[in-house]
């Protein structure tokens, strides 16, 4: 988490060796401190929805950026990323398919459904790492959010 205690990134990724691989690029890039994992689609929701033990997070202060692995257990890439998509509070958030399918149909079914990117998980560490600094510098220094607006605040009328 950054400074004021907000998720920048929200990485859903099952295999632990995957996870540490993204950790361990993403810190290379500098900014691993503000990353939460989680290892399936049902913890990923949690988080976002602010729900069981993500109670306690602001439901209107999302990360900047999801990468979802299409193949997770309990709830699969696709749905988590539907479900993104179709909530007011999330649907704004880019999400990052990261995947080892290079299947055409996932390609498509990724973006038909809201993927801002779709990328295949390189085996080799090197271009793997390469890839996610460059989805890290991307996402949180060069793209400008849309903003979250809580829809209880008070808004002026003047």
């Amino acid at each position: 988490m950054n400074r004021r205690g907000r998720v920048q990134i929200l990485l859903v990724e099952d295999n632990p060796d995957d996870a540490e691989l993204a950790i361990l690029a993403l810190n290379d890039a500098g900014i691993a401190n503000e990353v939460h994992v989680v290892g399936d689609g049902v913890e990923a929701l949690a988080f976002l929805r602010c729900e069981g033990k993500y109670s306690n997070r602001n439901p209107y202060e999302p990360p900047n950026v999801v990468l979802l692995d299409l193949k997770l257990p309990k709830v699969n890439g696709l749905e988590v990323l539907a479900q993104i998509r179709g909530d007011p509070r999330t649907q704004q958030v880019p999400v990052v398919l990261l995947t080892s399918s290079q299947e055409q149909s996932d390609v498509a079914k990724g973006y038909k459904n809201g993927a801002n990117a779709y990328i295949v998980k390189p085996i080799d560490f090197k271009q793997f790492s390469e890839a996610i600094r460059h989805i890290g510098y991307f996402w949180l220094v060069l793209n400008h959010p849309p903003p979250v607006v809580d829809p209880n605040a008070r808004r002026d009328t003047n």
